[in-house]
């Protein structure tokens, strides 16, 4: 748990602060409770920082680079897709359980968002879209710690596959004398994948290592784990990627109805052995980065997700000469 200074080697795409133009590559617009963002024309995301059921902020409705819809609708449409967990579920997120005995993945505790400290822009020299928020961990009214998260997006990074990478690094610091995170299976960064991807409508889930589905990748390790099936014709898919210098390996929470989250504090609950706790003390801060891919291909040509996952790691942790 150090101080930590992003290291990126993307392309910038710049176009106006406020608002590109609407032939302009990457556009973006923001509301008081939201930003959307467009490229060439097509949705990306929305951003939802204020939200009086969800109280976290998180990202709704997720596209891949075609325009296709690769999370589930927030909120989830009734009799037409699988509508559990309307509230905890909402697209992509990052929550936690357990944090000083508070509960901000089921909504108990408040995350709020406190300000921009980068208002959202095209004109960062390391993506092609970012913003950095803070936000502020509070349960009972009261602050149990501080969250500065750094959002960075860049579109066609790779170049043996297309795809839209979302970068997400989260510091923590503690409000008071210190913080402490918990031991659960609901800790970390969460996707709820679109119905006609999971598993139990004939999607698949496929980590690093080889394995497939929730029963072989709930509970284990892995420097990556992939959601995807077919849509619309297409291969489409969503990746999560935790960085090698996090503090600690994700464990992967698969689950075949459509969740999938990298966890690194469940040790006890995915494995039984000593259960963990993760102590921030005053002074220090607590880095978690993730790297998120949304992806579409032909059916036939699979994108080659270990290559990504390879480029992304030295694109971060570039080796030293």
């Amino acid at each position: 748990m150090t101080r930590f200074m992003a290291v990126t080697l993307l392309t910038l795409m710049a176009c106006s602060p406020d608002a590109c133009g609407a032939g302009d590559a990457v556009r973006f617009t923001q509301e008081s409770d939201r930003l959307q963002l467009t490229h060439d024309g097509k949705p990306v995301f929305e951003y939802v920082f204020r939200d009086a059921k969800v109280r976290r902020p998180y990202f709704r409705d997720l596209h891949t680079p075609s325009g296709i819809r690769v999370t589930r609708n927030h909120p989830p449409v009734e009799g037409s897709e699988l509508a559990d967990h309307p509230t905890m579920h909402p697209g992509l997120w990052m929550a936690f359980g357990d944090i000083s005995g508070a509960d901000f993945w089921r909504n108990k505790g408040l995350v709020r968002h406190v300000k921009f400290l980068q208002k959202p822009t095209t004109d960062d020299p390391a993506a092609d879209f970012a913003f950095t928020v803070r936000n502020s961990y509070e349960a009972d009214g009261k602050p149990i710690c501080s969250e500065d998260c750094e959002i960075q997006v860049n579109f066609n990074s790779f170049p043996q596959s297309q795809g839209t990478l979302i970068t997400w690094t989260s510091r923590f610091t503690p409000a008071g004398d210190s913080f402490y995170f918990g031991d659960q299976e609901e800790m970390g960064l969460g996707i709820r994948v679109a119905t006609p991807l999971t598993v139990v409508k004939g999607g698949t889930i496929r980590d690093s290592e080889g394995r497939k589905n929730g029963k072989e990748v709930w509970g284990k390790q892995a420097d990556w784990c992939e959601y995807a099936g077919t849509l619309n014709g297409k291969r489409v898919g969503i990746v999560l990627m935790p960085d090698v210098k996090n503090f600690r390996r994700s464990w992967f929470h698969a689950r075949d109805y459509g969740l999938l989250l990298a966890n690194p504090f469940g040790r006890n609950a995915f494995t039984k052995a000593e259960k963990s706790r993760v102590e921030v003390k005053s002074g220090w801060e607590l880095r978690l980065r993730y790297g998120i891919f949304l992806y579409d291909s032909a059916p036939n040509k699979p994108p080659n997700i270990g290559g990504v996952y390879r480029d992304f790691a030295k694109q971060l942790n570039p080796p030293k000469k």
